[in-house]
């Protein structure tokens, strides 16, 4: 594996930002809505969303009364977020912050009642990485806490082509993606009750994903 080269992913997407300031539309995700109803049906109102992008599903939850703790690792990204936030009036619900995942989460343990990520896990990211990450959302979460995150899965028309950058990682268009089976995501489970692993469906390629929930033990 070219660590190099999953390094640079970061630039790419910097660009990619910048470049298409809406690349992803306005509308929450279809992840974001199945998340919403998930949190509210266990009184959820405080989250972490790790890989917020430029803030679509942050402004849906948060115009939802839902108090976000945004991360991402693009600069851009939080900006545009910070700046969506106060034209719309939801700073009070909504903290955003350049971060690496790849490193320890800047929360205490037990301190968080759900995380929020869409296709953050699916990113440039080592199984190492994933486990580490997997497992640091484990220590932030209170007890009975709730992750919810997608991944795209190997179904999708995407796996197994394009330049092969190591493990179940594939580049196609400048865009390196980790694909998941349900045997990987069992194998992330350490630590949690897995409730739900459902497919779905997105955007009009269509890319195919998984949405999983999982409640830490």
């Amino acid at each position: 594996m070219d660590k190099k080269k999953l390094d640079q992913q970061s630039q790419h997407w910097e660009a990619n930002f910048l470049s298409k300031p809406e690349m992803f539309g306005l509308e929450p995700s279809i992840a974001a809505k199945k998340a919403l109803k998930s949190f509210k049906e266990e009184n959820i109102k405080n989250i972490v969303e790790l890989g917020a992008g430029l803030g679509r599903d942050t402004v849906f939850f948060a115009k939802n009364f839902i108090n976000v703790e945004a991360l991402d690792y693009s600069k851009t990204s939080i900006e545009s977020i910070t700046n969506k936030a106060t034209k719309l009036n939801l700073n009070n619900f909504v903290n955003p912050k350049v971060f690496d995942v790849r490193k320890k989460l800047p929360f205490e343990d037990n301190s968080i009642d759900g995380c929020f990520s869409h296709m953050l896990y699916c990113m440039a990211l080592s199984n190492n990485d994933i486990e580490n990450l997997n497992n640091e959302i484990c220590r932030i979460l209170k007890p009975k806490g709730i992750n919810i995150y997608t991944v795209r899965n190997t179904g999708d028309g995407d796996y197994k082509k394009g330049i092969h950058r190591g493990e179940d990682l594939y580049e196609n268009d400048g865009f390196i993606v980790h694909f998941f089976s349900k045997k990987k995501i069992n194998n992330l489970s350490k630590g949690f009750e897995v409730l739900d692993i459902e497919k779905f469906e997105e955007g009009n390629f269509p890319r195919k994903l998984f949405v999983v929930k999982n409640r830490k033990i």
